[in-house]
């Protein structure tokens, strides 16, 4: 049960934690992810949230409540108002259920699942950015220049990441099961 769970700790801070290390890291990496014409975006908030689904066993961590709260704070933070994120990452939350369902659980099935994940995330921004009229860049130049890049990034952490936070997530949850 969640209520009586590690992870009601645990999660929230980890994902504070991805949340300022998104921005963080981009700040701080800029010249290198911001290099035209290329543009890499850190979605470590995103591969918290699928990591979490993957990892919290019996818990059930409430995932959609914290991907809206989470969005709402992106959105206000990055842009200054609601926006994309507040429907994303719940949308991201939904999309990772229903692959998880078709597939057994491995490390090959998760990094498969967080691949489709970043680039569906990243298109469908990308495509609400067309939309408005935000970005007038191509699909061919999106997927070269950005998507690729970004995928290319979150998979590294994806593999760098996997087994700590596994780790984590077994401590939060020993002994709850």
């Amino acid at each position: 049960m969640y209520r009586l769970s590690r992870l009601r700790y645990l999660f929230p801070i980890g994902l504070f934690i991805m949340f300022f290390l998104d921005g963080s890291l981009s700040k701080i990496f800029a010249s290198f992810f911001f290099s035209y014409p290329y543009a890499t975006v850190s979605q470590l908030t995103l591969l918290w949230f699928v990591m979490a689904y993957f990892f919290e066993g019996d818990i059930q961590i409430p995932l959609t409540f914290f991907a809206v709260i989470a969005g709402v704070v992106a959105d206000v933070y990055y842009s200054g108002i609601l926006g994309l994120f507040i429907f994303l990452y719940p949308l991201i939350v939904w999309l990772t259920r229903v692959l998880a369902h078709s597939f057994n659980p491995s490390f090959l099935t998760s990094i498969l699942i967080f691949f489709i994940d970043v680039a569906a995330f990243e298109f469908l921004n990308y495509l609400a950015y067309n939309i408005v009229g935000v970005t007038t860049m191509s699909i061919v130049d999106f997927v070269v220049d950005v998507l690729t890049p970004t995928l290319a990034l979150n998979l590294v952490y994806f593999v760098v990441l996997y087994w700590p936070i596994s780790a984590i997530f077994k401590w939060a949850t020993k002994g709850e099961n």
